[in-house]
């Protein structure tokens, strides 16, 4: 059902405009759906990891049978001469002869010429060799290496893309909560405003009678004036909420949706007791095995090093054809052609590279130590962070359940100031007070909830709790 939800809304925002006039309902389950199929962040992870397969492949390859073909077509705009002695020849002078008929050259008379050498030309004034060349590795260390440091990059990168899936969650869970939040104090500010507002209208008209002073119902148009600042920016920033949401789920911004989640049942749902006591498994963790597997990189990485110092060994296997003409006859029936084959092994040995192979070796060794070194560190920095998640989760707990009486208080203390005040056995400094506490404690209130579920994501991401 959630696949089909999230395909439908992928074709709506194919379509923006047609996408801002409807508005979609989300819950937060729907929306971390959403948003670990269709944010930038998750589709950018998972064409790394394609991208890593690739290269897995692309290392493999390089030890499989190479085939290359060529063709090499030859035009001799002016052939080059060679020299042969003369005395190589039986019939001298009939060479000569026909070798100056053939080039224009009087080789016996020519001073430039030196003596005793005729002037010949080897070969066709056009010719083409085509050729196909198979060429196998036999033995190569780096090879070896290469071909298991690919393999850990491929882990790196669905470790990577692991990780990226968690994160999204939280920023998701972040988001949403931030627009409850946002619709949660828009909806307690404006029933502040109706009360001030009243408040402030009777004030008027008790101070029209002459039975408080002007002080009281400016103290009140302070409060009043104050408040509506307070919404419009709050209204402001709602849109700017949503468009974060949109962000964090992969759609565009300007995408019409409505949350199905209220802050109050959020919050409730989100207090679970049961995950501070959670026991913290560090070798499941995936920074921990991402930390493991940089680790083992670079190992690799020395390795591979080390292995540069090893002979390699390849073969391969050629054969061709040629043909020779004066004049362009390569595709007519009657051209000759002669066949070449050739086969062989190559070896190659290093013997000095003036201590450049031991150089990149050492610094191979450093990185690994200094991964080891990471490795400690990443073991100690996420026990200490789950330990300070679950502190801190069980703390928004214990604000939550304060502030929610708070409020409970602030509200009742101000209903009887405000009687007070209109009885006339009260100030409006009294007043004010109270009113400013119970302002201030809604805050807190609509605060700790966000803190609640905001700390319960972060804890699950700090225990590696994985994605449903």
């Amino acid at each position: 059902m959630k696949k089909n939800l999230i395909l439908i809304l992928t074709l709506f925002f194919s379509f923006p405009s047609f996408a801002q006039e409807i508005k979609i309902l989300l819950s937060l389950e729907e929306a971390i759906k959403m948003a670990l199929e269709n944010s930038y962040n998750t589709k950018a992870s998972k064409n790394n990891v394609l991208s890593a397969k690739e290269t897995v492949w692309e290392t493999t390859a390089t030890g499989l049978p190479q085939i290359d073909a060529a063709v090499n077509y030859q035009n001799f705009i002016k052939q080059p001469v060679s020299l042969l002695p003369a005395a190589a020849f039986d019939n001298t002078a009939s060479v000569v002869q026909t070798v100056e008929d053939y080039f224009g050259i009087q080789s016996n008379r020519d001073p430039s010429l030196p003596q005793g050498f005729i002037p010949v030309v080897f070969g066709t004034q056009q010719n083409i060799n085509a050729s196909v060349t198979v060429t196998q590795l036999l033995f190569d260390g780096s090879y070896l290496v290469g071909l298991q440091a690919s393999r850990a990059y491929l882990k790196i990168s669905e470790q990577a893309n692991e990780k990226t899936e968690i994160l999204t969650r939280e920023a998701v869970v972040n988001a949403y909560g931030s627009v409850l939040v946002a619709e949660k104090s828009i909806t307690i500010l404006q029933g502040n405003l109706k009360i001030i507002e009243k408040n402030l209208h009777d004030a008027k008209k008790i101070y029209e009678n002459g039975f408080n002073e002007q002080e009281d119902v400016e103290q009140l148009e302070i409060t009043f004036g104050t408040l509506k600042s307070q919404l419009y920016n709050l209204q402001r920033m709602k849109g700017i909420a949503y468009q974060m949401l949109n962000l964090s789920i992969g759609v565009s911004i300007d995408t019409s949706i409505e949350l199905s989640d209220n802050l109050d049942d959020l919050a409730e749902t989100n207090i679970n007791l049961g995950l501070i006591s959670k026991s913290f498994n560090l070798s499941n963790h995936i920074d921990f095995k991402i930390a493991e597997n940089d680790r083992e990189s670079k190992r690799l990485m020395m390795l591979l090093e080390k292995s540069k110092a090893l002979p390699s060994l390849s073969a391969f296997v050629n054969y061709g054809k040629q043909g020779f003409s004066d004049t362009f006859t390569f595709f007519k029936g009657n051209q000759q052609w002669f066949d070449s084959s050739l086969m062989g092994v190559s070896l190659n040995v290093p013997i000095f590279s003036s201590l450049g192979r031991k150089a990149k070796t050492a610094q191979a060794r450093i990185a690994l130590e200094t991964a080891d070194v990471r490795l400690t560190e990443t073991k100690q920095r996420l026990s200490l962070l789950a330990e300070k998640s679950k502190n801190e989760y069980q703390l928004s707990i214990e604000n939550y359940n304060t502030a929610k009486k708070n409020v409970d208080l602030s509200e009742r203390i101000e209903r009887k100031q405000r009687t007070k005040f209109f009885e006339g056995i009260s100030s409006s400094f009294d007043l004010l007070q109270a009113q400013n506490q119970l302002f201030t404690q809604q805050q807190n209130y609509v605060q700790s909830m966000l803190e609640v579920i905001a700390k319960k994501a972060a804890l699950e991401t700090a225990l590696n709790i994985p994605i449903k």
